[in-house]
């Protein structure tokens, strides 16, 4: 088996995630008693009983899909010996698959992790922000349309689905344009602010120093960033890269081709859900996903599949 690591991002959440690995892995319980102490509050109670209002915030939503990723990936390897060619994340997903790679430990980790979670909900609570899926829209066609309405597009997600952001009456425009351009499904999502969008710049100066003044190590295997859609060449752009992605648009497409490029066949993703299994589903139908998210999972995984 030829795999490269992904991690899920913000939306992936659900109330109750991981609380079997914590039950029957000691390196997952580790992770999750870990973030506990790390953060002065219970985050595995929030994450195992919620409510899913709490855990749907910003603050704790954040530092909760890494844990549990996290968790989710030492249960892994408790079992199985399987190096990555390569890793990425969506979004906040990129810390974990800093982790996996050993750019940092866990607890370094989470503490950069909370510090942005609280800095974009800062920006999303001075803004009033939105976002909205584009389905089957020419790319061309929505970053025009973009330019002129004054929003950005923030994720580039797979063949068929982009991700726009910005200011809601800006936004609402730009929805409109892109039905008038003839593109019918056009969504607007259910979200906190205009993540990824010029809005989010505030958050991503202020993080720079809290980046600056962390240790990192160069990663044991490439990750590919969602900023520029290739890996860092060192310590510093690895750093500029994490501040700047909070601002700029997730090149998911590019990041899963430029790994499966490398070789793969398989893509695993760690962390609650399977968004990114699809994504890599419609963007590279040939490579095999194995979701790992639950210990059943990783019972029934086969280094044969």
């Amino acid at each position: 088996m030829k795999a490269f690591f992904v991690f899920s991002g913000q939306g992936a959440q659900f109330a109750g995630m991981g609380k079997d690995l914590a039950e029957n892995s000691g390196a997952a319980k580790k992770i999750f008693d870990s973030a506990d102490q790390v953060l002065g509050y219970s985050l595995s109670d929030i994450i195992f009983n919620g409510p899913d209002e709490k855990l749907t915030q910003t603050v704790y939503c954040q530092p909760a899909i890494y844990t549990m990723s996290c968790a989710a990936l030492e249960a892994f390897r408790e079992k199985f010996d399987i190096s990555p060619l390569a890793c990425a994340g969506l979004s906040l997903g990129e810390y974990g698959a800093l982790y996996a790679a050993g750019a940092f430990d866990f607890t370094t980790g989470l503490s950069l992790l909370a510090k942005r979670a609280e800095l974009m909900d800062a920006a999303c609570k001075a803004t009033d922000g939105s976002m909205a899926s584009v389905i089957n829209g020419d790319p061309e066609v929505i970053k025009n349309v973009c330019a002129e309405c004054g929003v950005d597009v923030a994720n580039f997600n797979s063949p068929g689905q982009i991700v726009i952001s910005g200011k809601k009456d800006l936004l609402a425009q730009a929805v409109d344009a892109l039905k008038a351009a003839g593109i019918r499904k056009v969504i607007v999502l259910n979200v906190a602010g205009a993540f990824h969008s010029r809005l989010m710049a505030s958050a991503g100066d202020a993080l720079r120093p809290i980046l600056d003044n962390t240790a990192f190590t160069l990663p044991s295997c490439p990750v590919y960033h969602n900023f520029t859609a290739a890996p860092a060449e060192n310590i510093a752009d690895l750093r500029a890269n994490l501040a700047s992605q909070v601002a700029g648009s997730v090149r998911w497409e590019e990041c899963v081709r430029a790994m499966a490029a490398l070789g793969a066949d398989t893509m695993i993703e760690f962390g609650p859900g399977n968004v990114l299994t699809k994504l890599c589903s419609r963007t590279l139908p040939d490579i095999k996903t194995v979701n790992i998210g639950t210990f059943e999972t990783i019972s029934n995984f086969s280094e044969g599949e």
